[in-house]
């Protein structure tokens, strides 16, 4: 943003930058990608959600490179993103197939396939553990060796007929059914016709309104997590719909498969494994009003959430807010999806926030002369 040409300024940039790669090497330790991408693995998945690019390894040097800012982080990922050619488009990534490590139901205590806690830190007290200030390697390694044998000490102790169980049911993790299908079929959750249209894709196309949905959760997902859990809350205090109820929350690692150039797609079985991605999935349950013909009757509706890594908050107020987009009532401003859809987005929030910054010597000069005027107009 070159207003004006300032003497020096080209100069005065290359010892900034100069400083600032000093600044990042100023302690006597350097932290390693590793340790960025094996210690701060929550991190390292905001990162790649918001940028949206799965690469853990380079999303741990962009937050070495932004010296731990998440914001810096997402958009020199981004940028990197925006180099890269695209020669393939993967297949749908439907929930039902997720090999789950993690899946729980605020609605229902007793659900088909059961309750799977997982690891969470909902239950746990939120209270500093001084002692990993002092933590080292071996420290770590005998944690987790305790755990493990811990667990060879028990399967050890299984008979046979008992181990064939825990293997079926660790078979059954990778497709186990839907929590609001039971409420589907019983006809208290409003039918979808299936769209099978293709995509708007947001990383190609900018965002034109009334914007379809798929672009609407492709923004959400790689929204700024504070964000949109801001306004997601924002929502269920009263700037949008009632208290949702989450239908169900799962989380695990999704098959990535693309077809071969030369096929239609059409043969199920014959398609190109890539990968396995860590996403979390959510179902948001909420109470509406299905009134007709003076009739009173109550239902629900589904709001819907997916995101890269475990970001379980982010998931369930993606889902509120991809409700309260479908509702598009502007009286809330949760339900204008200009507004939430626009604001959202970390990089153009604080790109555009932070440019304030930069030189604006010839509009602020013409604010102060209008200013000067009408003061010396009010002195005489």
């Amino acid at each position: 943003m070159g207003y004006v040409a300032v003497r020096g300024g080209g100069l005065a940039i290359e010892e900034s930058l100069k400083l600032l790669e000093r600044e990042r090497v100023e302690g006597l330790n350097s932290v390693s990608v590793d340790a960025v991408e094996d210690s701060f693995p929550g991190l390292v998945e905001q990162v790649m959600g918001e940028a949206s690019l799965y690469a853990p390894r380079l999303a741990a040097v962009a937050l070495k490179q932004a010296q731990g800012s998440p914001e810096e982080a997402v958009f020199l990922l981004r940028a990197f993103r925006s180099t890269l050619e695209r020669p393939y488009v993967s297949r749908e990534i439907k929930g039902e197939n997720m090999a789950v490590e993690r899946r729980v139901s605020a609605a229902f205590k007793d659900i088909l396939g059961g309750q799977l806690l997982g690891a969470t830190r909902d239950y746990s007290h939120r209270l500093i553990r001084i002692g990993l200030e002092h933590e080292t390697d071996e420290d770590a390694a005998k944690v987790r060796c305790a755990y493990d044998d811990e667990l060879d000490t028990e399967w050890a102790a299984l008979s046979e007929e008992e181990r064939e169980e825990h293997r079926a049911a660790a078979a059954k993790l990778k497709h186990m059914p839907k929590v609001l299908d039971y409420l589907r079929k019983e006809g208290l959750i409003d039918g979808y016709t299936e769209n099978n249209d293709a995509p708007v894709d947001v990383t190609m196309e900018p965002l034109v309104f009334p914007a379809p949905r798929s672009a609407r959760l492709q923004t959400l997902a790689r929204g700024m997590t504070q964000g949109v859990t801001t306004l997601g809350y924002a929502a269920i205090r009263g700037f949008g719909p009632s208290h949702p109820t989450v239908g169900e929350l799962r989380s695990g690692s999704v098959e990535v498969l693309v077809d071969h150039p030369l096929a239609d797609g059409s043969d199920e079985g014959d398609a190109y494994y890539l990968g396995g991605i860590p996403v979390t999935e959510v179902e948001s349950v909420f109470a509406v009003d299905r009134s007709r013909e003076g009739r009173s009757q109550m239902g629900f509706k589904v709001g819907y959430g997916m995101v890269m890594g475990r970001q379980e908050t982010k998931a369930i107020a993606m889902s509120v807010l991809d409700f309260c987009l479908e509702q598009g009532d502007k009286r809330y401003p949760t339900q204008d999806e200009e507004f939430v859809l626009y604001h959202v987005d970390g990089v153009e929030a604080t790109g555009f926030v932070s440019h304030l910054k930069l030189p604006h010597y010839v509009t602020f000069q013409s604010k102060l002369s209008s200013v000067r005027s009408t003061v010396k107009g009010d002195e005489r």
